[in-house]
């Protein structure tokens, strides 16, 4: 079974996510949603509300492509939440040359830790390559339409969660 670590802070879920989730179905077998839940960022959804949020978005997706996924939070090492989940891969979204440079230095440090977990790219559609969550919880909290970016389940929860 090809094992898949999809590792992100998920705050919250994007379309940008659900693309990357719908093409990493065809690459492995079981994809593990890793939630970050690093001491040192403040999100704006806890861990227990990212998870039943991508839950919610992310089960539907994966029945569709027959993927077996599960969703839960790590706040070690990307690495050490791969080899917990058995994975042999490390998926990761691209949107632009910016994401690429950073992300090419995490691959490089871990395959230095963990040589038998591969990064794989996938760059993201051109429909969802602008999405970032930072910009769609700024859009929010300012009351703006986030339709486009989210799915309609995130948008109501960022919606309940900016209205006083």
């Amino acid at each position: 079974m090809r094992v898949g670590l999809y590792p992100g802070s998920f705050d919250p879920v994007t379309l940008g996510h659900v693309d990357i989730v719908r093409r990493a179905a065809h690459l492995v077998d079981r994809l593990v949603i890793a939630v970050g839940t690093h001491h040192d960022k403040h999100p704006l959804f806890s861990a227990e509300e990212r998870v039943t949020l991508a839950n919610e978005v992310l089960q539907p997706i994966a029945k569709d492509a027959e993927l077996s996924l599960d969703v839960t939070t790590y706040d070690s090492l990307t690495v050490e939440a791969a080899k917990a989940a058995n994975a042999t891969v490390v998926i990761r979204g691209l949107r632009d040359a910016g994401d690429f440079d950073y992300e090419m230095q995490m691959a490089g440090m871990n395959a230095a830790l963990a040589p038998k977990i591969e990064t794989v790219f996938l760059a993201s559609s051109p429909g969802t390559r602008y999405i970032a969550a930072s910009l769609v919880r700024q859009i929010a909290a300012m009351g703006g339409d986030i339709s486009t970016f989210v799915p309609p389940f995130v948008a109501a929860a960022l919606k309940q969660k900016f209205t006083p």
